[in-house]
Parts: structure tokens; C-alpha cells; sequence
């Protein structure tokens, strides 16, 4: 499989502090940057596509990534939860806000 896009997303939960709503907010700032017209224009199916995405987080065991593999609008997608992003404590309160970072990959088969 040949990579022939990366894009990056960042999203916060600011008062839950749910990690796969951060993350998956992530994954959607991300997908709002690309637009694949190579698809239509050689005549490729987006089954073809294999999706792997990276999402970091503090708490990697919190975020559900087989929900949020449901969500990408299409090929094969795979989700993995990596430590990174950040939490940050509300100094009065004690509410932790998530903020997590996303790495969208999207793979072919070589094109000959």
C-alpha cells in the first residue's frame, strides 16, 4: 500500500472529559481539510482505500476506537489511541479539559 494522504486534526471536550468525543472531534477537524476528487477522476473505488488513523490522547484506554472507526465516511478504517494530546486543569474548579490531536493516513494499492 502507497500513503497519499496525511491530514491533522485537533479537538477538545471542555467539560466531560471524554476522551473519544475529544478524539472524534479531532478526526472531524482533520476531514474537513481534504477532499479526494482522485477518486471520480481515475475511477477508482474508495473500497480500494485503507484509512488508519491516530489519535493522541492522555488516557489511550478511554477513547473508543471501533466507535469511531464507524464514523470515517469511507474506505477501511482503523483507529488507534495513542498517548499525547493534553489534559489541562481548571485551576478554581478542578474540570480537566481533553484536547486531543488526530493523524488521518489514507493508503492505495500501488497505481500502475
Amino acid at each position: 500500500m502507497q500513503r497519499f494522504i496525511i491530514e491533522m486534526g485537533m479537538g477538545t471536550d471542555l467539560h466531560g472529559q471524554d476522551y473519544t468525543k475529544a478524539a472524534g472531534r479531532a478526526i472531524e477537524d482533520a476531514l474537513r481539510h481534504s477532499s479526494l476528487p482522485l477518486f471520480g477522476a481515475l475511477g477508482i473505488d474508495h473500497d480500494q482505500m485503507q484509512v488508519r488513523v491516530k489519535v493522541g490522547v492522555q488516557a489511550p484506554e478511554a477513547v473508543d476506537c471501533a466507535a469511531l472507526a464507524t464514523r470515517l465516511p469511507r474506505g477501511r478504517a482503523e483507529v488507534t489511541a495513542v498517548p499525547g494530546g493534553l489534559d489541562i486543569t481548571n485551576p478554581d474548579t478542578g474540570e480537566v479539559t481533553v484536547i486531543a490531536q488526530a493523524a488521518i493516513e489514507a493508503f492505495l494499492p500501488p497505481q500502475g
